[in-house]
């Protein structure tokens, strides 16, 4: 199991959270298991960018990104260079640190427009 670190997030998550995660689950469905319930409009498809999130910690054991991913990304609120569909990264072996941003941009209700 892995352990991942949730920073606080007014709404999601005020006082933060600490749970361990099974290796090879994205980071969205380990949220949600553990009633974080982050927004996925597109029901982790990788189609829009309701669930987006800031790896603090552990980035570099993920995945690599998919070109997909990434151009959906560019259009995330609040993008950093450690930024990750939750729905597409998924857990590996190193603790992760967490940081859900405060807004997000729904692609598919909002059509598409910033």
């Amino acid at each position: 199991m892995t352990q991942i670190i949730v920073l606080p997030h007014e709404e999601l998550c005020p006082k933060g959270a600490l749970f361990d995660a099974e290796p090879g689950t994205s980071i969205c469905d380990a949220l949600l298991q553990h009633d974080i319930e982050i927004e996925h409009a597109c029901e982790k498809s990788c189609a829009c960018t309701t669930c987006h999130v800031i790896v603090r910690e552990g980035f570099n054991s993920l995945p690599e990104a998919s070109e997909e991913e990434e151009d959906l990304l560019d259009k995330a609120w609040g993008l950093e260079a450690n930024s990750r569909l939750s729905c597409q990264a998924v857990v590996g072996a190193r603790e992760l640190v967490i940081e859900i941003p405060k807004y997000t941009i729904n692609m598919a209700k909002e059509g598409g427009k910033k």
